[in-house]
């Protein structure tokens, strides 16, 4: 696949090519029970195609002929994408509806409790394979498709496939493989943090904020995207797969749960 001038360098121009869309329907909802309780939730469904994601990062197919394979889901593309969120001064103190007075009132008054949560559709990644068969220095194979459905299986950890391993394979020819850019979604994203606030007046003009915050309350984990090299996995002389060796498995995982105190002086 190399030019007629047979130069086999790489040359690099980094400039935009081709277009982008997005399209989304964003909405917004915020209600105030109160002077003390606000709750709010944003989402939106949206699409992102493009031809390639950041301008240093280079086209997939960047043979001529095959420019056009580079359209598809954009890798950030979230399909769905919900954020809630919730304040609530709790209604006990002096100038609140309960315990306003006495020793209650001074234990109880000040405190006020937050919350946040994000839950989103995973991002696209693409099959690769090695490509050394492909003779087309700075560009990326990608695998050939055998299977019409790929089922996504769920699965997290080594021999545990996310997406059947077998939907793919390896290219041996002279020619890109049959699979497209970003035509799997990996693992989507649950999050919920959450705080406990507490503020004592100090004198009139300061006061002092006590601040309990936890991230990742539920420990859910938000789990990295799978091995996506096909060639990396094993195989038979059969040809079917005796070890993933990390094509297919997540192996990667963050958002644990993480405690943070601190005091704030506000004046």
């Amino acid at each position: 696949m190399y030019n007629p001038s047979s130069r086999i360098a790489d040359v690099t121009q980094i400039t935009p090519y081709n277009t982008a869309t997005y399209n989304g329907l964003q909405t917004q909802l915020s209600h105030r029970f109160s002077s003390s309780a606000v709750f709010g939730a944003v989402y939106t469904f949206s699409r992102s195609i493009n031809y390639g994601d950041n301008s240093d990062s280079g086209l997939t197919f960047n043979y001529i002929p095959a420019l056009e394979r580079n359209k598809a889901l954009a890798g950030f593309d979230r399909t769905h994408n919900l954020q809630m969120y919730g304040i609530y001064d709790l209604p006990f103190g002096p100038s609140k509806r309960y315990l306003q007075s006495g020793l209650a009132a001074h234990l109880a008054s000040g405190w006020q409790v937050n919350g946040a949560l994000s839950q989103t559709s995973g991002r696209p990644f693409t099959i690769g394979t090695a490509n050394t068969s492909l003779n087309a220095p700075g560009n990326t194979q990608t695998a050939d498709q055998v299977l019409a459905n790929v089922a996504i299986l769920g699965g997290h950890g080594n021999g545990q496939p996310y997406f059947d391993p077998n939907a793919f394979a390896p290219v041996t020819a002279v020619r890109f493989g049959t699979s497209g850019r970003n035509i799997i979604r990996g693992p989507g994203l649950f999050n919920l943090d959450a705080s406990l606030f507490r503020t004592f007046r100090l004198t009139e003009r300061f006061r002092l904020q006590f601040r309990a915050e936890a991230f990742g309350v539920t420990n859910t984990p938000q789990f990295g995207q799978p091995g996506a090299t096909v060639s990396s996995a094993t195989r038979n002389a059969d040809n079917s797969i005796r070890a993933l060796n990390g094509y297919s498995e997540i192996t990667s995982a963050s958002g644990e749960r993480q405690f943070r105190f601190a005091l704030k002086v506000m004046f």
